[in-house]
């Protein structure tokens, strides 16, 4: 991923704790050079000294079949993005847009049944314990989870390397950057408010 030097994130626990809130990201892998990419809620762990993303799809879906030939997998997870109108400066210049991104690449492998076991159980306890009425692993019938297993694959990809960049006009001088925020919040657009709430906090930090 091309960053320019105002928007590369080197923070590691920032961009781990990125990628944990956002949870869902796209993986990319190629099959006879053709790419191919699925969008998937994903875990983020580390077990001992390395880093993993673990997942499911349907096993109808033919790109956990290219794991075996693809040397590296991507794994793209993407925060707020907005228009940032160049009326908002105080100096003449060009409209951009702001993002939040972070590429992950990585091997992927296939899950053990009893690990896919492991990654449902958890995944369901992170986006359902606090519910009134959870929806946990052991409250599910051995025949649902008897079907359902049959009907997905499981996979964990090895973290090698990590790039991530925040586009939140860091160049901008300060009075320039408070407009921003300012704007971003008077635009009907839900993903100008997510933006410019990150940007707050970023003044935060």
């Amino acid at each position: 991923m091309y960053i320019p030097k105002y928007y590369k994130v080197t923070d590691a626990d920032e961009i781990r704790e990125f990628v944990q809130k956002t949870s869902f990201g796209t993986m990319v892998t190629t099959k006879q050079g053709k790419p191919i990419a699925t969008h998937l809620p994903l875990s983020f762990s580390k077990k001992e000294e390395d880093y993993y993303i673990t997942g499911h799809m349907a096993y109808g879906n033919p790109q956990w079949r290219t794991f075996e030939t693809c040397e590296e997998v991507l794994v793209m997870y993407q925060g707020p993005h907005a228009y940032i109108s160049s009326s908002w400066y105080e100096h003449e210049n060009v409209p951009t847009w702001n993002y939040q991104a972070v590429h992950v690449y990585g091997t992927a492998s296939i899950l053990t049944e009893e690990e896919l076991q492991q990654e449902l159980t958890m995944m369901l306890q992170k986006y359902e314990k606090h519910r009134e009425n959870p929806v946990l692993w052991e409250k599910l019938s051995p025949q649902v989870l008897e079907k359902e297993m049959k009907g997905i694959v499981g996979f964990k990809i090895k973290v090698k390397e990590i790039q991530a960049a925040y586009k939140l006009s860091q160049n901008r001088n300060e009075k320039d950057y408070l407009n921003i925020v300012d704007k971003l919040h008077e635009e009907e657009d839900i993903n100008s408010h997510q933006m410019g709430k990150v940007m707050e906090k970023r003044l935060k930090s």
